[in-house]
């Protein structure tokens, strides 16, 4: 295994299950000492599940408050002296429909998971990593800037495109790279805690199920991807080995371009 990430320390936003938990179980094996930020209690029993070398830190947090996130930045900086990495991974869709049957609450609370944690996020380190002398972030968006049934989640995700072009501008004479990872549909064990707790119409499921079939049908390779897969494609843009990369959205989608 390597050791990218030897005496390096990462914030993971969204650790407790999916893509932000993989990431967090790679990055620890890789010698990352992690800090580890989601709203669920389930994080507290990944931080158990990591190895000691890793040091990590359970923050239980809602990062669509800019207040707490930013005391969660602290924290971490408080229990690990400083911040290397810090992974944006908050966000996913919690409805799917067209767009003419989205109330305006639901267009607001899309908007609210999938953009603000990583503005605020971005907010919130940047002057520990300004002051440290570098830093990298990488934001997680989606393809779905380009798919149906998604149009709120898509223009969020449009917005942490747009957000990591900007500030790799601005982060590059800091020494901070920005980039983002724009994942594709990705089989994943079932939510323990699912984003939407209402009950799904016989309607409701044939609408997710035009989002299965367009994403399967939009990549080349005609599949979904595997954790591992999307978790790869992160660490390698937050490690040294992208140290020449920044202000890129890398799709991860098997050919689809999002």
């Amino acid at each position: 295994m390597n050791a990218r990430f030897q005496n390096k320390v990462m914030v993971i936003t969204g650790a407790a299950q999916g893509i932000g938990r993989r990431v967090a179980e790679r990055a620890a094996a890789e010698g990352a000492q992690l800090a580890l930020l989601d709203r669920s209690d389930l994080v507290e029993e990944l931080a158990a599940a990591l190895p000691a070398s890793a040091r990590a830190l359970p923050v239980r947090v809602d990062l669509e408050d800019f207040g707490q996130t930013c005391a969660a930045m602290e924290a971490a900086q408080a229990h690990l002296g400083r911040v290397d990495v810090l992974v944006n991974n908050v966000g996913g869709t919690i409805w799917a429909k067209p767009f003419q049957h989205y109330e305006e609450a639901e267009i607001e609370a899309e908007i609210r998971r999938s953009l603000f944690p990583t503005l605020w996020g971005c907010r919130a380190v940047l002057p520990c990593m300004i002051a440290q002398g570098g830093g990298v972030i990488v934001n997680v968006s989606s393809i779905a800037t380009r798919s149906i049934n998604r149009v709120p989640y898509g223009a969020a995700k449009g917005g942490v495109n747009a957000l990591t072009a900007c500030l790799a501008f601005e982060g590059a004479e800091y020494g901070v790279r920005v980039n983002a990872v724009a994942p594709g549909g990705t089989e994943a064990p079932p939510r323990r805690i699912p984003r939407n707790n209402a009950q799904q119409s016989a309607q409701d499921k044939a609408w997710y199920q035009q989002i299965v079939d367009q994403t399967i049908e939009s990549s080349l390779m005609k599949r979904y991807g595997t954790l591992d897969e999307q978790a790869a494609a992160i660490l390698f843009l937050a490690s040294d080995e992208a140290a020449y990369i920044t202000g890129t959205v890398l799709p991860v989608g098997g050919g689809d371009q999002g």
